[in-house]
C-alpha cells in the first residue's frame, strides 16, 4: 500500500511550517556521495577528535532503521544525523497531536491541526541537520504479524514507544542475522526511563576510554624479577594494573626498547613489568607509551536481561532504584499488554493494579518491591489530581508528571542563558518545549553571545543551517527557538559578559533574573558569573562537556557552595626553559610554533602599530633618541622597520633566514653551550631524559616539511607587511630561483645564557645594550635617508590566529615550524589535525554529551522554579565512552563562625547606609552598632582602605567615604570586605562578611 513505501526528504523543498534552513543551493555543504567516507574536517573536526576517524567511517557507510517519532525518537534522530550516519530512516504511524508540541521540538502547529503522520511531519527539518545524512521515512505498520526481513539491510535498529512483546521479536531477529545487527530500545514514561542495547555475542571495542594514550619518561628501571619502573620526579604515571606499555629510547637496558610489557602498579610512581635479570643495566632515558588493547563484549539479548537485568547504577545513594525502576516499567508493559493502553492519571483501580503487577514481578525477580520517587515529584508534596490532568494544549506531557502549579512557574520564570554554543542551543530547546518565559503577565528568557557561527558549529549547534554561517548566534538561535514555540518571549543579545558590560547586566538586571544559567567554554567567564550570582543572590546552573565527559552543578542561594567556593588545580604551565631550549614531547614544539606564530605575526605588527600611533614620523622618533628620551619599544620597532622586506622575493629570503636560526643555528648554539658529554655537579649527563640533544637541520627545499615552512612562513610574512603574490610565485621552482641569491651567514657561537631553570618566567623586557641603541640610531638614519620609512612603511597588518580557515596557513605554518623542531629534538612527529587540536585548543565535542547536560540542568531548573529543599538538588558527573553517570548531593554552604554566635556564609551581606559626610570612622562604627562587633580592618577589592598597623592609617578614620572610596557619579553604593581582631594575640584576623555600603540613605 501507499503508505509502506519510504519517503525521501527533498533537498530543496519548503517544510509544511517555517523551514528551518532549506535552500536551493548549499555551497558551503555538498551533498556526499554514497561511495565517499572522505571526512569534512571543517564541518566535522570537534567530533572527530572524539571518535576518532575509524568509527568516524564506520558511521558514514551505516544504514539506521529509527521507530517512534515522539520526543526521544527526535532527540536521538537529531543526535545521530548531527554525527553524520550514511543514512537514517525515520518510523511512525501516529499522528501529531497537542501534546507532541511539548516534547517534540520539529513538530509545529500546522502539523497537528492537519494531522500529519509524525515521521512525515519532521522528515524535512531532520534531514535540514545535515546534507551528508541521506533521510527517509516510513509508516508501515510494525505489529507481531509484520515480516521483519526489511530490516535486513540495516546495520543498527533503534526502537522507541514499541511494545515490549514486539522489542524482544525484533531483538530476536537482529540476533538471527550474520553479522548481527546491533539493537537498541529506549523507553521514556514520564521521569522514568529505560535504555536496553544488544550488539551481539562478540563486540569489539577498539579504544574502552577514548582518552589519550599517556606517555611516561622513566628515571629508573631495576635488574631484577620483576623490574621496576620508575619515573621522573613529581610526574605520577595514572596507569592501572593489567594495562600494557611500549619501551623506547632507553639506554643501557636496550633489550626493552620496541618490546610491549603488561604492568602491575606499584605505586604513583612506579610500576613492575617482567623479568630484567637478563638485560644489560639500565643507565639512562626511556619512554613508556600505553598501548591501546581492543577488548571484546559479549552482550545478552533482552529476552534475558528482562529476568537478570544488569543495571548501571547512577545514584550511588539509591542503589536500589535501578531495579525498582525496571520492576516499575515491566508492570506497566504488562498493563499495557493487558489493557491496550497506559493507566489513568491519578486512577484509583489502575494504581492498585500497577501495584499487583510490580509484586508479582518482583517476586520473579527475587526481589523486594520498594519504589521511590525521584528528586523532581518526590517534593511536590500530595496535589491534588487535577494537577495532572490533560488540558488538550502542548504543556499536557510536562503537566503529567510535575503538576500544573510548577508549570506555570515555569511559564512565568525569567532566565538569563549566558552563551549560545552547543549547550545554550540545546537549553533554548528546552526552555521552548518546557513553556519557559512564556506567560502574558511574566517572564523572559535573555539570551547572550557575542560570537558568529561557524561552519565547525553546524555539528553540535542544531539550531543553525549552513546559510547562517558569519550570523550572530544568539539572533540566529532566538529565531529558531520561536519556531518550536512562538508562545516564548526572548531577547538576544551580542554582548559578553564582564565587567566592561556591568552597565547593562547591573544589579538590577540580575535582580530581575530568577535563575542565570552559564553555557560557557572557559573557567574565568564561569567565575565571573558567579560573582555576580553571589552579589545578587540569584540561583546558578553550570555545566560543560568535554568529548564524551560532561558535567553539571546547581548552586543556590543559602543553600550550597558557590562555583569560586572550589578551584579545580590550574593548568600545568610548560616551563619557558623547556620551551625554549629543552622541548621532550610534541606538545612542547607545538606551542612553541604557536608561540612564533603569535609573536611574529601579531605581537609583534601590532606593537609596532601602536608605537607609530604614538610617534607619527621617524624623524621625530630619530630626534627623541638623539636628545635622550627613552621610547619605549622603540629598539625592538625600528629592529622590524629595518628588517621590512619590500616585495615576494624578500619575504621569502626573511623565510629561509628564519629556517636557519630555529633549525640550524639554535641547535649548534646549544651543543656549543652545552657538548653531547657535559656533565652535571653530581656526575650525571646533562643530555638525559627528558632532556633531548638537538642535531641542526641542513635546508633542502625537496624536502616536504622544508618547503611547506618556507611557504607558509613566506606568505604570512607577505600577508603583515601587505606584498601581494601570485600563484607562480608559490611554485619549487620560483621559490628555488629566490633562493639562489640568498646568502646564509655561517653560525658563530654567542654568549649568551641559556636558560635551565624550571622555575624560571619568562623576562618581562630584555635588556638594551649602548650597541644596541647606536645600531638602532644608524638603522633609523639609513630608513629615512632611503626613503624607507614613509606612512606606509610605519603600518603592518595584525594577524588573528584562526584554526578554522584552512585557506590562511596559520594551522600550516605551525604545524611545520612544530614537525622540523620535534625532527631537530627527535620527537615523534603529530600530523596537521592532532596539531590543529593542541595549537587551537579545541575542546573535543560530541552532539550528546551535550543534549545529556542541557537535560540534566533542564531538571535542576524545574527544582529552582519549585523551591526545592536542598536534599532535593543533584550535580552530575558523566562520561558516555565508559559508560559512567554519577549523580551527587550538592555542597552544602559552610558557616564561618566570628564570635559570640556571630556568624555568616559566603551568601550573607551586611549592609550600611550612609550619607554625604560619612567618615570611616562612623562605617565601623555603624558596623559595631548592627552587627554587635567591631571591624579592624577594611579592603575594597585589592584596596586596603585602613589596616591599623599601616603608617597613616590611623588619619584616615576622619576621612569620609566619599573621599576613600573615590565612587563613580552613578555609583550608589560600593562592596567593602571587613575583617574582626583575633580572640588571641598573634592569631589571623577573623574573616567577616562582605560589606554592601550605600553613600545614602534613600538607596538600596
Amino acid at each position: 500500500m501507499e503508505a509502506s513505501q519510504p519517503v525521501a526528504a527533498p533537498r530543496a523543498e519548503e517544510a509544511s511550517c517555517s523551514s528551518w534552513g532549506a535552500s536551493s543551493t548549499n555551497t558551503n555543504l555538498p551533498v556526499m556521495s554514497t561511495e565517499s567516507v572522505e571526512i569534512d574536517d571543517a564541518l566535522y573536526s570537534r567530533q572527530r577528535y572524539v571518535l576518532g576517524d575509524t568509527a568516524m567511517q564506520k558511521m558514514a557507510k551505516s544504514h539506521v532503521f529509527l521507530s517512534g517519532m515522539g520526543g526521544l525518537g527526535l532527540e536521538i534522530a537529531k543526535n545521530l544525523v548531527l554525527a553524520g550516519i550514511k543514512a537514517l530512516t525515520i518510523h511512525d504511524t501516529e499522528k501529531c497531536q497537542a501534546w507532541d508540541l511539548g516534547t517534540n521540538f520539529f513538530v509545529c502547529e500546522d502539523d497537528v491541526v492537519n494531522m500529519r503522520n509524525r515521521a512525515e511531519a519532521v522528515l524535512q527539518r531532520i534531514a535540514e541537520l545535515n546534507p551528508y545524512v541521506h533521510v527517509t521515512s516510513s509508516s508501515i505498520p510494525l505489529n507481531e504479524t509484520t515480516d521483519l526481513s526489511f530490516l535486513d539491510k540495516y546495520q543498527c535498529i533503534i526502537l522507541t514507544e514499541i511494545k515490549l512483546a514486539l522489542q524482544k521479536k525484533i531483538n530476536d531477529f537482529c540476533r538471527s542475522r550474520h553479522p548481527p545487527i546491533k539493537f537498541i530500545s529506549a523507553d521514556i514514561h514520564g521521569i522514568w526511563s529505560r535504555l536496553f542495547c544488544d550488539f551481539g555475542d562478540k563486540f569489539e571495542v577498539l579504544d574502552t576510554t577514548g582518552e589519550e594514550p599517556k606517555e611516561i619518561f622513566i628515571s629508573n628501571i631495576t635488574q631484577a624479577n620483576p623490574g621496576i619502573v620508575t619515573c621522573l620526579e613529581n610526574h605520577p604515571h595514572k596507569l592501572e594494573t593489567g594495562q600494557f606499555l611500549t619501551f623506547r629510547e632507553i639506554n643501557g637496558m636496550t633489550g626493552l626498547n620496541g618490546s610491549t610489557q603488561q604492568i602491575t602498579v606499584v605505586s604513583p610512581f612506579s610500576f613492575s613489568i617482567g623479568d630484567t635479570t637478563e638485560l644489560e643495566p639500565y643507565l639512562h632515558g626511556g619512554i613508556a607509551v600505553q598501548v591501546k588493547t581492543p577488548k571484546t563484549f559479549c552482550f545478552e539479548p533482552l529476552e534475558r536481561q528482562i529476568k537478570h537485568p544488569k543495571c548501571l547504577i547512577a545514584d550511588f545513594s539509591k542503589p536500589e532504584a535501578p531495579l525498582q525502576i525496571h520492576t516499575a516499567m515491566l508492570a506497566l508493559d504488562q498493563f499495557q499488554e493487558s489493557y491496550s493502553r497506559k493507566p489513568n492519571v491519578g486512577g484509583q483501580k489502575d494504581s492498585e493494579e500497577l501495584l499487583k503487577l510490580a509484586t508479582s514481578i518482583s517476586e520473579t525477580l527475587e526481589e523486594k518491591l520498594y519504589i521511590e520517587a525521584e528528586d523532581i515529584v518526590e517534593s511536590l508534596g500530595k496535589p491534588e489530581q487535577k494537577e495532572f490532568l490533560p488540558r488538550g494544549d502542548r504543556y499536557d506531557a510536562l503537566r503529567a508528571c510535575i503538576g500544573d502549579t510548577l508549570c506555570q512557574k515555569l511559564q512565568n520564570l525569567s532566565i538569563f542563558l549566558v552563551g549560545c554554543g552547543a549547550i545554550g542551543c540545546e537549553m533554548l530547546k528546552n526552555f521552548a518545549l518546557l513553556g519557559v518565559g512564556t506567560s502574558k503577565e511574566k517572564g523572559m528568557v535573555t539570551v547572550t553571545d557575542p560570537d558568529l557561527i561557524e561552519k565547525s558549529n553546524l555539528n553540535r549547534q542544531f539550531l543553525f543551517r549552513p546559510h547562517h554561517i558569519q550570523k550572530p548566534k544568539s539572533y540566529t538561535a532566538a529565531d529558531a527557538t520561536l519556531k518550536i514555540n512562538p508562545q516564548l518571549k526572548i531577547d538576544a543579545h551580542l554582548n559578553k559578559v564582564c565587567p566592561a558590560t556591568e552597565a547593562i547586566y547591573s544589579d538590577e538586571f540580575y535582580t530581575r533574573q530568577d535563575i542565570i544559567i552559564t553555557a560557557l567554554d572557559n573557567v574565568e567567564a564561569r567565575r565571573y558569573v558567579d560573582s555576580r550570582c553571589l552579589a545578587n543572590l540569584r540561583p546558578l546552573l553550570d555545566s560543560g562537556t568535554m568529548g564524551t565527559k560532561g558535567h553539571t552543578e546547581v548552586i543556590v542561594p543559602h543553600l550550597t557552595e558557590s562555583y569560586n567556593s572550589h578551584r579545580d588545580p590550574p593548568e600545568e604551565e610548560i616551563p619557558f626553559c623547556t620551551l625554549k631550549s629543552f622541548p621532550a614531547a610534541i606538545e612542547h614544539t607545538i606551542q612553541w610554533a604557536r608561540d612564533k606564530f603569535e609573536s611574529s605575526f601579531s605581537h609583534k605588527p601590532s606593537l609596532f602599530n601602536k608605537f607609530w600611533q604614538t610617534y607619527p614620523s621617524a624623524e621625530e622618533v630619530l630626534q627623541k633618541i638623539q636628545t635622550g628620551h627613552s621610547l619605549e619599544g622603540c629598539f625592538q620597532v625600528i629592529k622590524l622597520l629595518s628588517r621590512r622586506p619590500r616585495n615576494w622575493s624578500q619575504c621569502v629570503e626573511l623565510a629561509r633566514l628564519k629556517f636557519e636560526k630555529y633549525f640550524n643555528h639554535k641547535a649548534l648554539q646549544l651543543l656549543h653551550c652545552f657538548p653531547l658529554d657535559t656533565r652535571l655537579k653530581d656526575g650525571s649527563l646533562f643530555w638525559q631524559s627528558p632532556k633531548r640533544p638537538p642535531s641542526p637541520i641542513k635546508f633542502d627545499l625537496n624536502e616536504p616539511l622544508h618547503f611547506n615552512f618556507l611557504l607558509n612562513a613566506a606568505k604570512l610574512y607577505a600577508t603583515v607587511h601587505c606584498i601581494p603574490f601570485t600563484e607562480e610565485d608559490l611554485s619549487a621552482d620560483a621559490l628555488l630561483n629566490i633562493l639562489s641569491e640568498v646568502k646564509i651567514q655561517e653560525f658563530k657561537p654567542s654568549d649568551k645564557v641559556v636558560q635551565t631553570d624550571e622555575t624560571a618566567r619568562k623576562p618581562d623586557h630584555v635588556p638594551i645594550s649602548s650597541e644596541d641603541e647606536r645600531n638602532a640610531v644608524f638603522q633609523l638614519e639609513k630608513a629615512i635617508s632611503s626613503n624607507q620609512a614613509t606612512t606606509s612603511d610605519l603600518q603592518m597588518a595584525v594577524l588573528s590566529f584562526e584554526k578554522d580557515d584552512d585557506s590562511n596557513g596559520h594551522i600550516d605554518f605551525i604545524t611545520a615550524a612544530s614537525n622540523l623542531r620535534a625532527k631537530m629534538y627527535s620527537i615523534e612527529p603529530a600530523d596537521r589535525f592532532k596539531t590543529k587540536r593542541i595549537a587551537g585548543k579545541i575542546i573535543p565535542a560530541i552532539a550528546t554529551s551535550t543534549a545529556a547536560v542541557s537535560g540534566l540542568v533542564a531538571l535542576e531548573m524545574i527544582k529552582v522554579a519549585g523551591g526545592y529543599p536542598f536534599e532535593a538538588y543533584k550535580n552530575c558527573f558523566l562520561n558516555l565512552a565508559i559508560p559512567v553517570i554519577v549523580f551527587t548531593e550538592t555542597s552544602e554552604v559552610r558557616k564561618t563562625e566570628i564570635r559570640n554566635g556571630i556568624s555568616f556564609t559566603i551568601w550573607d551581606r551586611w549592609t550600611i547606609h550612609g550619607k554625604e559626610d560619612f567618615t570611616l570612622l562612623d562605617f565601623i562604627n555603624a558596623v559595631k552598632e548592627k552587627y554587635g562587633i567591631e571591624p579592624t580592618m577594611v579592603v575594597q577589592g585589592v584596596k586596603m582602605l585602613y589596616v591599623p598597623v599601616m603608617p597613616g592609617h590611623a588619619k584616615r578614620l576622619k576621612l569620609t567615604m566619599h573621599k576613600l572610596v573615590k565612587p563613580s557619579t552613578e555609583k550608589k553604593y560600593v562592596d567593602l570586605t571587613v575583617s574582626f581582631a583575633p580572640d588571641t594575640d598573634g592569631d589571623e584576623d577573623l574573616p567577616g562578611p562582605p560589606v554592601r555600603y550605600y553613600f545614602s540613605h534613600d538607596t538600596d
